[in-house]
């Protein structure tokens, strides 16, 4: 089963885990990263890098974070690949313990 980045990583972009991926499968958005499921390669190198503690396995992800298992398939499709570490958005430390940030997701590129 692949990884998967949840809500906490909307609006903090923390990159962490792009840069222990051995494989490259993370993508970008505006202000979420997601994971390819169909190039993970189940590592587990990202999910204790993660500062905002958004990334689970596919079978341990919370039940009221479900969606975001779909919701990263989707949109590694149409955004660009990330490969190295990059700076955290502005206020992400501030953002991370956030809840309920779906609605802030941006799709666009």
């Amino acid at each position: 089963m692949p990884f998967v980045v949840t809500e906490s990583c909307i609006n903090c972009k923390y990159t962490d885990c792009v840069s222990v991926c051995p494989v490259d499968c993370f993508y970008e958005g505006p202000n979420f990263l997601v994971i390819d499921p169909n190039e993970c390669i189940d590592c587990a190198l990202c999910e204790t890098e993660c500062p905002a503690d958004a990334i689970y396995a596919a079978q341990s992800v919370p039940a009221d974070q479900a969606h975001f298992i779909e919701l990263n398939a989707e949109l590694s499709r149409s955004w660009k690949r990330i490969s190295s570490r990059r700076p955290p958005l502005p206020g992400a430390d501030d953002w991370k313990s956030a809840s309920n940030k779906l609605a802030l997701l941006e799709r666009s590129v």
